[in-house]
């Protein structure tokens, strides 16, 4: 529970504080009072009178009634001291600095426990333990440095570790982004990641808080949490960052099928993030860049769309035409190397052509480009750098400018950045700055931050942190689309399986048609004859596949383009002698475009539902995107429209393009009855054949725990 005694306390009294400044009980005195805490701050600390010039106590019992506790004492003191303030002392929310708890030894995870209990009695708000603390407005409660500028619409930053949060504010500070509050939740008994999450979205003002959050996350230990107020955060307007750290596995924890061998806890955090609208970052530096990105005064405009709701960039999307950047740059290659990354991110830099870029022209140092990037030369200054800005801002191609401006040292440039901070002030279109002399003009970078800025000193970065933004979608909707689906059948065929395991090809079908999913014609059989008979009446050329055997093309079980009667009747001695092989399957033959759908339940999660091209591209290069259970058909458009191979999809070379709606209704209707079968454990679809009419599935397998 977060309560106002850890956001607001009147008193706060360090357990451990000291007067040495290189040990946490020293550090967190310092920055309380660095931070100009305006409450009443105590000291604990029986060997000391006075600390950093607070008179020190040097028993529990001589303290009055205090809000906060910082504990920056052994593990082992902490349960009774917890237990004496909170009953004695009437203190409400506790920070534990120290570790040696759950995350060290079973014996420490008992000392949490106990703490945990006391607070839960008397209706205690905890951090930690094994924190570096909480740092806010109101208090500078942390042993850590740096501490970053302060901002009320400055980022809100929530990290699972103490040590990684500090190397983000490193990173961050150099970047000049503000921060309006810092949560480091260690061991996160009480108060974890998806808790504050939860409180900033119940006590949400839209005046009032910030509008960006980043995570830092190990371990997402409620997922529906997460995702529901994540969703309700940036439906209200905000945006959030994360980084989950820890996802890479074995893909072949479970390899009996592509999806199995796909599928991990990767893909559901992947999936639950595309489904809250999360920005999904994987280190440091790209996340505090995504942070400055969503902090500019000025936000991207996509076609009248806010930022806070940009669907992913595609020229044939949904989102639209592509976003166009305008470059200016006094040194040419800086200005290629983000030309290519926006370019390779799916943005556009387009050639400036017309009265405007002509009069531009006209105007700045003979030698000067304006095709885009605008290379103001080497030469180029303050006066050369506005002329540019300005053609920009005029110019209805561009939505947004960057601008690249450092110096080789030989000269200041603090008129330079004046001119900058004066137009991003004035400018109706974002500006980008890309400062990356941050040694040989170092002190005019400062300035220019100390005005409110961020800079974005490597080009690269910063285009590939939009690339992340750009291709995040809207969070969903939560309902489920029942449309199509015949869920009280489903529920009638899988309350019929007695055992756990794959289930036979004809319960296949019948759970597949639940789905309305369209089904090649096939038979299974062990007689000779029947076979014989449905490929005359459906007609030739048909498949032949052994069933029995998981991996079947392993075991020589399949046969393609059979064209006669004697060639099936060979094709079913052959298979028949396979081990394990229980009955022989022909389908009907049929051609189009190899697709893939596949589903894997995992633990807190639910199914994760992956889609792809089938074949080569799932088997070798797994070309997938994931979603969670259930879909919309807005996040099925997204999952196919964010594969590598989706022009393919769309066709190419004069090939037809498949029917994209089906496919996508197919997706939808498959997580849709995977909602309401939790039995289904792992189901695989490959492949299924697609043209522009239909999407037919061709093979599949579902495993099932009872």
């Amino acid at each position: 529970m977060i309560n106002q005694q850890l956001l607001h306390p009147e008193s706060i009294v360090v357990i451990g504080g000291s007067n040495n400044k290189h040990k946490p009980g020293g550090a967190v005195v310092r920055n309380l009072l660095d931070g100009g805490y305006d409450g009443t701050l105590r000291i604990l600390n029986p060997k000391e009178d006075e600390v950093q010039g607070i008179k020190a106590f040097h028993d529990v019992k001589e303290l009055p009634p205090t809000d906060l506790a910082i504990l920056v004492v052994a593990a082992k003191h902490c349960p009774d001291y917890v237990d004496y303030l909170a009953s004695e002392k009437n203190v409400r929310a506790f920070i534990i600095i120290s570790a040696g708890f759950s995350e060290e030894t079973h014996e420490g995870g008992l000392l949490e426990q106990r703490i945990l209990d006391t607070c839960e009695k008397f209706g205690c708000a905890l951090i930690g333990p094994n924190c570096i603390g909480l740092l806010t407005r109101h208090h500078h409660s942390v042993f850590t440095k740096p501490i970053p500028q302060l901002d009320p619409r400055g980022v809100d930053f929530i990290s699972g570790s103490g040590a990684t949060a500090v190397f983000i504010l490193e990173s961050a500070v150099t970047k000049g982004l503000r921060f309006n509050s810092v949560w480091s939740v260690g061991n996160g008994r009480q108060i974890g990641i998806e808790t504050v999450l939860e409180y900033m979205d119940e006590n949400f003002d839209p005046e009032r808080d910030s509008l960006v959050k980043l995570l830092y996350i190990e371990n997402i230990s409620d997922p529906d949490k997460l995702l529901y107020h994540a969703t309700s955060l940036i439906r209200k307007g905000c945006r959030i960052a994360a980084i989950k750290a820890g996802s890479s596995e074995s893909g072949s924890r479970a390899a009996s099928s592509h999806t199995g061998a796909i599928a991990s806890s990767d893909s559901a955090v992947e999936a639950l993030f595309r489904k809250a609208g999360i920005v999904r970052c994987f280190g440091r530096e790209e996340l505090t860049t995504v942070g400055c990105i969503l902090s500019l005064p000025q936000p991207l405009q996509k076609e009248g769309r806010r930022q806070h709701s940009m669907s992913p960039l595609s020229s044939e999307g949904e989102g639209g035409r592509l976003l166009r950047f305008a470059i200016v740059t006094h040194a040419g290659g800086p200005g290629v190397m983000l030309t290519d990354a926006l370019s390779k991110g799916g943005m556009q830099v387009p050639p400036l052509t017309g009265p405007v870029a002509d009069e531009l022209k006209s105007k700045l140092l003979p030698g000067s480009s304006v095709s885009n990037p605008i290379d103001i030369l080497a030469t180029g200054g303050a006066k050369e750098l506005e002329l540019a800005i300005n053609a920009c801002e005029q110019i209805d191609d561009i939505d947004a400018i960057m601008v690249i401006f450092g110096t080789p040292g030989l000269m200041k440039i603090f008129e330079v950045y004046d001119v900058l901070h004066r137009k991003i002030q004035e400018c109706k279109k974002p500006i980008f700055p890309i400062l990356p002399s941050v040694s040989t003009a170092g002190p005019e970078v400062q300035e220019f931050l100390k005005r409110g800025h961020v800079n974005f000193s490597d080009e690269v970065t910063l285009a590939t942190a939009l690339t992340q933004i750009m291709k995040t979608p809207e969070p969903t909707r939560f309902e489920v689309e029942l449309y199509g689906t015949d869920i009280p059948r489903l529920h009638k065929h899988i309350s019929g399986i007695k055992e756990s395991g794959y289930v036979s090809p004809e319960l296949v079908r019948e759970i597949l048609s639940c789905a309305g999913i369209s089904l090649v014609p096939e038979l299974v059989s062990t007689s000779k004859d029947e076979l014989s008979a449905f490929a005359d009446q459906c007609g030739y050329p048909v498949v032949a596949k052994v069933v029995g055997p998981l991996h079947k093309s392993d075991v020589g079980g399949v046969a393609l383009n059979i064209r006669s009667k004697e060639v099936l009747a060979a094709e079913f001695d052959r298979m028949m002698q396979i081990p394990d092989a229980t009955a022989v399957m022909v389908q009907k033959m049929i051609k189009g475009t190899e697709l893939f759908i596949g589903a894997k339940y995992e633990e807190r999660f639910g199914h994760v539902v992956l889609c792809g091209l089938g074949g080569i591209f799932v088997e070798v290069l797994r070309d997938v995107s994931s979603g969670l259970a259930p879909l919309s058909y807005e996040e099925a458009y997204s999952m196919i429209r964010s594969l590598r191979g989706y022009k393919i999809l769309k066709g190419t070379r004069g090939q037809q393009g498949i029917n994209e709606r089906r496919y996508a209704e197919v997706i939808v209707r498959l997580s849709t009855i995977l909602r309401f079968a939790t039995e289904i454990k792992e189901m695989d679809i490959n492949p299924l054949l697609a043209d522009e009419n239909d999407v037919v599935a061709v093979d599949a397998r579902i495993r099932v725990e009872k």
